[in-house]
């Protein structure tokens, strides 16, 4: 594992990957305790702006071009912010099968997207696993 290529990546990148790597512990430790209390909804709110400065840094990278400068990941970015809404109108509706709904869909989606950065030639590759 080398930092390198992370460091040397522009900020939008380093931002990006900061946040959705803050996310890993986090998505765990939200899913696997007790949803109730305090503790859940201070980690929820931490969850939805690390989420959002996941979802929003992606449209200031541009490294595959399929429509314009924007590629799939992108309508991912905009799935997860209308889900964070949703979500978050959700649970202040005590609606708390639909708040848990749109949080795993969210989760998901991302999971995917964080599995394709790993493929070879990716820049979270080339820092995981060298090269």
């Amino acid at each position: 594992m080398t930092l390198a290529p992370l460091l040397a990546a522009p900020l939008a990148i380093q931002l990006h990957a900061v946040a959705a790597l803050s996310l890993i512990p986090l998505t765990a430790i939200q899913f696997w305790r007790p949803k109730r209390g305090d503790l859940h909804r201070w980690l929820g709110w931490a969850w939805v702006v690390l989420m959002t400065v996941t979802a929003v840094s992606s449209f200031w990278i541009h490294s595959i071009r399929l429509i314009g400068p924007f590629s799939p990941i992108h309508a991912l970015s905009l799935f997860t912010l209308a889900n964070l809404y949703l979500g978050v109108r959700a649970r202040r509706q005590n609606r708390i099968t639909a708040h848990k709904s749109h949080m795993i869909g969210i989760a998901a989606g991302w999971a995917g997207a964080g599995l394709f950065t790993l493929l070879p030639g990716r820049l979270m590759f080339q820092t995981v696993f060298g090269g």
